[in-house]
């Protein structure tokens, strides 16, 4: 019986001993958010925004609509307007890109992916023309996109877009 009793508390002592060792490994394993640069997270990122961008081009609005997380943490800022949520941006998406008949220029100037850890920033400089029939309309703005990593891949929660000057 003390052979049993003894060989129980060894191992229950072993197993706090183990569990606290893997927590203190943890803790001293962080992850540097700030100086990490997670390339495979960038580079599905990246892959995410030309989705995004092949959606829109394609007219697909559904696909567009798919690259974001709607819900009650999802804002936008545009043009200097007060905050909008998810059902604001989406009506705008749906009724402006998908009046749009050509997309005749969609370039990214000066694109910079931050990632951090879960979430990642995507900011640039829209050089895009798109037709709505047979007129053109440039739009140089600066963009924001914050993205937030779901099962279901990278989605957006935010938009901020401001004209640049």
């Amino acid at each position: 019986m003390k052979t049993k009793l003894t060989l129980i508390v060894l191992m229950i002592s072993g197993v706090l001993l183990t569990g606290f060792s893997a927590e203190t490994k943890s803790h001293d394993a962080k992850i540097d958010l700030i100086n990490e640069e997670f390339p495979e997270a960038k580079q599905e990122v990246l892959e995410t925004f030309g989705a995004i961008a092949q959606s829109i081009k394609d007219g697909d609005m559904d696909k567009l609509i798919s690259y974001h997380a709607y819900g009650p943490k999802f804002t936008e800022f545009k043009n200097g307007q007060p905050r909008n949520g998810d059902a604001a941006n989406e009506e705008h998406e749906r009724t402006v890109f998908g009046a749009v008949t050509e997309v005749v220029k969609f370039d990214a100037q000066d694109l910079k992916i931050a990632v951090y850890g879960d979430v990642a920033n995507l900011t640039f400089h829209s050089d895009f023309e798109l037709k709505f029939g047979e007129e053109v309309v440039v739009v140089n703005d600066q963009i924001t996109l914050l993205f937030v990593k779901t099962i279901n891949g990278w989605k957006m929660v935010h938009e901020h877009h401001a004209p640049l000057n």
